[in-house]
């Protein structure tokens, strides 16, 4: 099986692996104790917070272990706005966040916060201008990723944390993709991370809080982590995730460069190899071992099965693979296409022969997900004005297959109404006229669901 789901978990380092079991057999009291397994246990404890720290860029008494990425988002992002709370109650956020970010800031706005999100370009980037116009008098914490999840662009952290600062507003930085790349650059306040990113073990996670940010910690007070994160803390786990931290680091120039021609190489050739595809995401300005493209008139949870029988393991942001049936938030944010979305994230090592194998694969797992999915036959009207074309009560990517198939028989200057019900269609639709040259008019409701207009140019 070629592994390429690194974004969501990277594989086990083998330096951690050997970390963790010697851990296991020093790091098994309680590190608060004075006798010798205690003090065994205070040791790698320390020796581990100092290394994060060097590997991090603050002061050691500036690290918290938390017993997972989430949960160092959940408590930064809650400590830093109650401990601002005279500041005011006002928070502000990327559109494109994890997820983790965002249901920190729901929960705000449950309890009388308001939250602003800043939306991002088509590659999935911010602009420091829109984060200097979101803030305000009452801005308590402003959150940035210091990398995409889903599509892999870097974010100008620095240059938002500079707006921040002289705002006098703190930045909380979600950097659970890039720390295992480098330091996170800029004068930020606060910052999360988690080990299984980074081929830590999961269940370890860290988060920073800079001398001078104000900080009241949520929940029961717990004499632990400076009260941050309560808990025995997990000994093991936490050596084991700052042994591979070290570890990716020293090996991160080298890897990088390899990634890098392997992904470019990826991002070149998928386009030549498949039609009608879109690669999403900043070309330049992104992580070395993610690239992201979506497939048109693809079902994805078909192709990420049958690329799975061919032995890959792959993600996806598509509403054909949710539960909900809407795409990725990230995906909608940009306004790309979602369908037949696959996000190959490769974890350091991945082998070259690996990724010409997928190359080699991909064109025909397409191809036979659109054979068997066929073109169902399109319900169309001839309206006084336009074409509709009725795709109700059908889900992602028919609508856009049934607007595809009709469309060579409208006139230039014509005009398509696709009612659909879908939510999906909301993005794909207009993500297919990008891709096909033609305007898209906006939508408009339906009796049922929503009419989406779409006018040929050419």
């Amino acid at each position: 099986m070629a592994y390429f789901d690194a974004a969501s978990a990277a594989p086990l380092h083998p330096v951690a692996r050997q970390a963790l079991l010697a851990a296991l057999d020093d790091g098994w009291a309680d590190p608060a104790r004075l006798y010798r397994e205690g003090r065994k246990a205070r040791m790698l404890l320390d020796a581990a917070r100092e290394a994060a720290a060097e590997a991090v860029g603050c002061r050691a008494d500036e690290v918290v272990f938390t017993s997972s990425g989430t949960r160092a988002v959940h408590t930064g992002v809650a400590g830093a706005l109650t401990g601002r709370r005279r500041v005011g109650r006002h928070l502000i956020v990327s559109a494109v966040e994890h997820s983790s970010v965002l249901h920190s800031a729901e929960v705000f706005e449950t309890e009388g916060g308001s939250v602003t999100q800043v939306p991002v370009h088509r590659t999935g980037a911010v602009s420091p201008s829109d984060y200097a116009s979101a803030l305000r008098a009452d801005t308590a914490l402003a959150v940035l990723q210091s990398a995409n999840h889903e599509v892999g662009t870097v974010q100008p952290v620095a240059e938002v944390a500079e707006v921040c600062r002289a705002a006098g507003v703190p930045l909380l930085v979600d950097a659970a993709q890039s720390l295992g790349w480098g330091p996170v650059e800029g004068d930020w306040s606060l910052l999360a991370a988690s080990a299984h990113k980074w081929g830590g073990p999961s269940g370890a996670g860290l988060l920073v809080v800079r001398k001078g940010v104000r900080f009241a910690a949520q929940g029961p007070a717990d004499e632990r982590e400076s009260g941050r994160a309560p808990g025995f803390e997990n000994i093991p786990a936490i050596v084991a995730a700052v042994a591979s931290l070290r570890a990716v680091r020293a090996e991160a120039a080298q890897e990088s460069a390899r990634l890098r021609e392997l992904t470019e190489r990826i991002r070149a050739r998928v386009p030549r190899l498949v039609p009608d595809v879109e690669v999403v995401g900043d070309p330049e300005r992104r992580l070395p071992g993610i690239v992201t493209f979506s497939c048109l008139y693809v079902d994805g949870e078909t192709l990420l099965h049958e690329l799975d029988r061919e032995g890959f393991a792959v993600s996806s942001g598509s509403s054909c693979t949710s539960s909900t049936l809407t795409p990725s938030h990230v995906l909608k944010a940009m306004g790309v296409l979602s369908e037949g979305n696959v996000r190959v994230s490769l974890p350091p090592g991945t082998a070259e022969e690996d990724v010409e194998r997928f190359l080699d694969v991909l064109p025909g797992v397409v191809s036979a997900v659109r054979d068997r999915l066929g073109a169902p036959t399109p319900v169309t009207v001839a309206g006084p004005d336009a074409l509709v074309v009725d795709a109700l009560g059908k889900r992602c990517p028919v609508p856009v297959i049934e607007l595809a198939k009709v469309f060579p028989g409208v006139p230039v200057g014509g005009t398509v109404r696709v009612l659909s019900d879908d939510e999906a269609a909301r993005l794909d639709i207009p993500a297919w006229c990008e891709m096909r040259g033609q305007e898209y008019l906006g939508e408009e409701p339906a009796d049922r669901g929503t009419a989406y207009l779409v006018r040929r140019l050419g």
